[in-house]
């Protein structure tokens, strides 16, 4: 599919999977609706109540954190399922991470920096992020972007488990994230496809955009 199909239908499929408002004693988050936290959607200027978040909203919120602060057009013309990945990852715990966890992976492949330099490993997808993906893609090809997908959402099971060991409170939540990375790559795409008119309200907000 295109990349702004996958973009549409990613965003439309996590706002379903996330469902409506939710307010769990047990989420640090607080009280989300559509999978958007009351922090998140208060950072873009959202200050209703969170019963109330529109569902076009969230999308166009989704568009611009998740999706453009990866610089996931760019990724998504590499490996889908890798920005499927770093998409999913960012949504769950947080774009920064997700980017970080991505840049130790390149660091460690690049055979002590004969391949490419490091970089730092900071949470900050830019240019130097992209390039290094792009070295990692001239040396590995498609098949080491796979492994790099794969690699990179395994790691995700390694994060929420460290939550869950370090705070007891969040093992409700931990089998229900196990899955959804297990899950990922081998089920996303294929599920009950959501209605038409949920992709349709995934505006296509340009990176740095207005929603």
């Amino acid at each position: 599919m295109s990349i702004d199909e996958l973009k549409r239908k990613l965003i439309a499929e996590v706002i379903e999977r996330e469902g409506g408002y939710v307010n769990h004693p047990a989420d640090r988050g607080g009280p989300t609706n559509w999978g958007i936290t009351i922090a998140v959607a208060r950072d873009y200027g959202y200050a209703g109540d969170m019963r109330a978040l529109p569902r076009s909203t969230a999308a166009k919120i989704y568009a611009d954190r998740y999706w453009h602060s990866l610089m996931l057009d760019d990724v998504a013309a590499m490996c889908q399922d890798l920005a499927m990945v770093l998409f999913d990852f960012g949504v769950n715990s947080g774009p920064a991470r997700a980017t970080e966890y991505l840049q130790v992976q390149l660091n460690v492949l690049n055979d002590r920096a004969r391949h490419y330099p490091d970089m730092k490993e900071d949470g900050a997808f830019g240019a130097t992020t992209l390039a290094r993906l792009k070295s990692y893609e001239s040396l590995r090809g498609t098949e080491g972007l796979d492994v790099l997908s794969h690699t990179v959402n395994a790691e995700r099971i390694v994060f929420c488990r460290g939550l869950a060991q370090r705070n007891e409170s969040q093992e409700a939540f931990a089998y229900g994230w196990f899955r959804r990375v297990v899950e990922l790559l081998s089920n996303v795409l294929r599920q009950q496809p959501v209605p038409s008119d949920w992709i349709n309200e995934v505006a296509a907000v340009p990176q740095g955009g207005v929603l």
